[in-house]
Order: C-alpha cells, then sequence, then structure tokens
C-alpha cells in the first residue's frame, strides 16, 4: 500500500454536482477531468459510482484544484492505521 498522505472522498454526489457546474461554471465530463488531473477515467469513475473512495493526497489536490474547490470541500485528510485507513482527526471547534 503507498505510504503517501490519502484523503477519502467526503461526497460523492458532491463530487458530480460540481463536475455539472465547476469554479469557472464549466461543465465536465468525467474522461474531461481525468484528463486535467492525470488520473485514468475509471479513477474518476469509481469516485463517482463508490466502488474507491480513497485517494493520494496529491491527486485529491489535483481534482479539486480542477473543479474550483477547495480541498476540504470534496476530500477528507486521513492517516494510515496499519494497513487501514481512517479519517484524521478533526480540530475542536474555538469559540470567539
Amino acid at each position: 500500500m503507498s505510504e503517501a498522505p490519502m484523503c477519502r472522498i467526503y461526497d460523492r454526489a458532491l463530487l458530480a454536482r460540481l463536475m455539472k457546474r465547476t469554479g469557472t461554471g464549466a461543465k465536465l465530463t468525467t474522461r474531461g477531468l481525468a484528463e486535467l488531473v492525470q488520473v485514468p477515467n475509471a479513477t474518476i469513475g469509481a469516485l463517482l459510482n463508490g466502488d474507491q473512495r480513497f485517494l493520494p493526497r496529491e491527486k485529491a489536490e489535483r481534482i479539486a484544484v480542477a473543479i474550483g474547490v477547495d480541498l476540504m470541500i470534496l476530500w477528507v485528510p486521513c492517516e494510515r492505521a496499519g494497513r487501514v485507513f481512517v479519517d484524521a482527526t478533526a480540530p475542536e471547534a474555538v469559540a470567539v
């Protein structure tokens, strides 16, 4: 398994909605997004249909940039626990 930092897709339906209207107002197809971020077309398809939930962080960042959102809108950073990826702990809210 890869040693690269990983991210888990937060909401695959949100990914599909954001692909319909990116930060520039353009629509991205599965194939178009795959070409932009230099991943196999099947990777984007698997993220959209739920067959794949994790990606290396640098690929997740490229997807977020291509769509025009911050990383944390679509992805949850993960850390390794043995051979299983677990969601990183969320910081506590700070009272204002």
